[in-house]
């Protein structure tokens, strides 16, 4: 099945494999919560055991470096497709309250960006994420 729209990950190359896994999950909750028709219905097993709803879509994750996630930034912006970041600060904090206290203290020029969650169209999303290779 081709979807219209795109959901992508874009993470900063020099992230350890442990925040790039925090990273991914921390920004596509974002998503899931402001963009509900990204949420497909809920589970249920054979047994009738339910469980929660997923993405309807497969969640595409690039990475690249700091300054092409700088300049992606940016583009999502002036598109203003629905996103979520995660800079550099928040490995630091260790509650949601935190987090948003340590993004609200920098302007957005000066984020120190290490992952960025973006959906929308698919072509606009593809231009968004210009100069980044799929995740090994």
């Amino acid at each position: 099945m081709r979807f219209d729209t795109k959901i992508a990950v874009l993470l900063r190359e020099d992230l350890e494999p442990w925040q790039r896994l925090n990273v991914t999950a921390f920004l596509v909750s974002g998503l899931g919560t402001m963009v509900p028709e990204v949420i497909g219905e809920p589970y249920e097993d054979a047994d009738g055991v339910r469980y929660l709803p997923m993405f309807r879509q497969p969640v595409l994750v690039f990475e690249s470096t700091k300054e092409t996630l700088t300049a992606a930034h940016g583009r999502a912006l002036s598109r203003a497709l629905p996103r979520a970041i995660f800079t550099s600060d928040l490995f630091a904090t260790g509650n949601d309250r935190d987090n948003r206290a340590a993004v609200r203290a920098v302007g957005t020029a000066d984020l120190d960006l290490v992952g960025m969650a973006v959906h929308g169209p698919r072509n606009a999303v593809g231009k968004v994420l210009k100069g980044a290779r799929m995740h090994p």
